[in-house]
């Protein structure tokens, strides 16, 4: 999702001059960075704290509501948008905003019809209270303090 098809859109070609110039870049190059790590924190996150993965095929056996999950509910999808849209910035192509744009309707049809029902049925209140507290998709500034009870210590 954010190496072959971008690449298969651009061919990393850099538009020059970039619109927005070496500000545009810089930010871009920040979003990658960033992108890249939050969603290889997301994903440990769900290996450590919820004893499972991203995939329905092997969920998380806890609620995961520590790290970057403290912050916004779906951290991986955010992140993959924001390396996404970096990348638009560092080469100035605009075509990888309209590729962002279309890939961000299949993760919200996916959380709206099947994962948020799935973890509502799975963790019943506890879910229900993070979820009233922490934003589906724009996170929220000040972390998310979970009650004792959600707590799981990092290991």
């Amino acid at each position: 999702m954010t190496g072959l098809v971008p690449w298969l859109l651009t061919r990393w070609t850099v538009r020059h001059p970039v619109p927005g110039g070496l500000p545009a870049r810089v930010l871009g190059a920040g979003l990658v960075a960033a992108g890249g790590a939050a969603v290889t924190h997301s994903f440990a996150r769900f290996a450590i704290d919820g004893l499972g993965t991203p995939l329905p095929a092997a969920p998380p056996g806890h609620l995961v509501v520590s790290g970057l999950y403290r912050h916004v509910r779906n951290p991986t999808y955010v992140s993959l948008e924001a390396v996404i849209l970096g990348q638009a910035l560092l080469l100035g192509q605009r075509r990888l905003l309209g590729y962002a744009a279309l890939l961000a309707i299949p993760p919200a049809l996916f959380v709206h019809l099947y994962e948020e029902p799935k973890l509502a049925a799975t963790f019943g209140e506890d879910y229900e209270q993070y979820r009233r507290n922490v934003p589906r998709w724009l996170p929220r500034l000040r972390p998310w303090q979970p009650p004792p009870a959600l707590r799981r210590p990092s290991r």
